[in-house]
């Protein structure tokens, strides 16, 4: 608990000086601090955690399975959280859309749109045959090296089943990767040391860059997807924890907060899965086959906070542009950005890359995404809280689900006081 205290100390103070530095005319200082100090100390916090994801996520993905036991139960688990990773996503968008429509963020302003820029970056095939194609790897090291995590999951799954089938020919490999998976939790541990001062200056370089201005523009923009993001956390993943997961969602929140804080520090969900299965195992009880399958999964097919985000911002590049979007036109951004979830690189900025796909598939200038570069960054930090908070709700859910059926529940009634 002290280190989650620390780490909320952090964000707070780094908070004030970036809102201090964001308020000083002359920006010479806050470059100079950014530069040298903000900008190498966050990186290299980002750093030591991504070093880790690549090993923890083919470490516990492979104890995971070899936990579950058998393709049937894999299959049931799988399903189980796919289907509610898929089921939130939409549910999400939804609400993003019904707000947006409600208050009309496109019409509270004046804005320029002439000159406007395009997002750069490659837009993923995200069709359904070609997602579950490039699932599987030639190279499960190639997969490693760019982490690409369907495929690292992938490869981890067969390891799984490969040394849970061999038995005894395979107890070398079988204490191997207990031991790496013990080894990458001491790693967490040793580089959570860290993470008051890492979240300390990736908010105070990331509020000191966006201006104050620039805020007050966007603020009904804003206000929207954070009304959305605290709707759809508290009620769809509060509802799902208490109804389906048996589990006090008050119980659930505060237990979590310290790793939805650290989300909001990184921006990203592959960042955040390290600290997040530490707690989901730890806190919330949720046994670690159940964890360590669920959880990797999570962070890279369930993308609700990056759905609002680009359901919101749909209607508001819309409204500034004057178009109205036709029911069949909202009904093509639930499906396109439910699909865009599948195999979206949990890593900051990718929301914009993929929200440019989404403004194709109904038609709208992507020059608009321009209009809402400068907060975006801020905006990706709360979403990346909610991301990492779906995932240990779908946790919590399926290891509910499947107490008569894991070897190694460790099931306590605190949880579900």
């Amino acid at each position: 608990m002290k280190e989650a205290k620390r780490v909320i100390w952090g964000l707070l103070i780094g908070i004030a000086l970036g809102l201090v530095l964001a308020a000083l005319p002359d920006k010479t200082i806050y470059e100079k601090l950014d530069m040298y100090a903000l900008q190498p100390i966050g990186t290299i916090f980002l750093n030591l955690i991504k070093m880790l994801v690549v090993p923890i996520v083919f470490f516990s993905i492979s104890l995971g399975v070899m936990g579950l036991g058998n393709p049937k139960e894999l299959g049931r688990v799988g399903g189980k959280a796919i289907g509610f990773f898929l089921s939130t996503t939409a549910v999400a968008i939804i609400i993003a859309l019904g707000l947006a429509l409600l208050i009309k963020p496109g019409e509270r302003g004046t804005f320029q749109t002439e000159g406007l820029s395009k997002a750069t970056g490659e837009i993923p095939d995200t069709s359904i045959i070609n997602t579950i194609v490039g699932m599987f790897p030639t190279n499960p090291i190639t997969a490693m090296a760019e982490g690409n995590m369907l495929q690292i999951i992938v490869f981890s799954v067969f390891v799984g089943f490969g040394i849970t089938f061999l038995g005894k020919k395979a107890a070398t490999l079988r204490s191997f990767i207990e031991q790496g998976n013990d080894l990458m939790t001491y790693l967490i541990t040793l580089v959570m040391k860290m993470a008051p001062l890492g979240a300390f200056a990736l908010i105070a370089s990331a509020v000191g860059s966006l201006g104050l201005k620039s805020l007050q523009a966007m603020f009904a923009y804003m206000s929207i997807v954070v009304l959305s993001l605290i709707v759809h956390s508290l009620f769809t993943y509060g509802s799902a924890v208490s109804l389906i997961g048996k589990m006090n969602p008050i119980f659930f929140f505060k237990k979590f907060a310290p790793v939805m804080m650290f989300a909001f520090s990184t921006s990203s969900s592959n960042a955040t899965l390290p600290v997040a299965m530490q707690t989901a195992q730890r806190e919330l009880k949720v046994p670690r086959s159940v964890s360590s399958f669920v959880q990797p999964l999570g962070a890279t097919i369930n993308m609700d906070g990056t759905a609002i985000m680009q359901g919101v911002a749909t209607v508001f590049i819309a409204q500034v542009y004057n178009v109205d979007l036709t029911p069949g036109q909202l009904a093509t951004v639930v499906l396109t950005a439910v699909l865009a979830s599948v195999g979206t690189a949990g890593v900051p900025g990718v929301g914009l890359v993929m929200l440019t796909m989404v403004l194709q598939s109904v038609n709208l200038p992507v020059e608009g995404i321009a209009l809402i570069i400068g907060v975006d960054r801020l905006l990706d930090m709360m979403r990346t809280a909610v991301n990492v908070t779906g995932d240990a709700a779908c946790a919590v859910i399926v290891a509910k689900s499947e107490e008569g059926n894991l070897k190694d529940k460790e099931v306590e009634d605190e949880r579900y006081a």
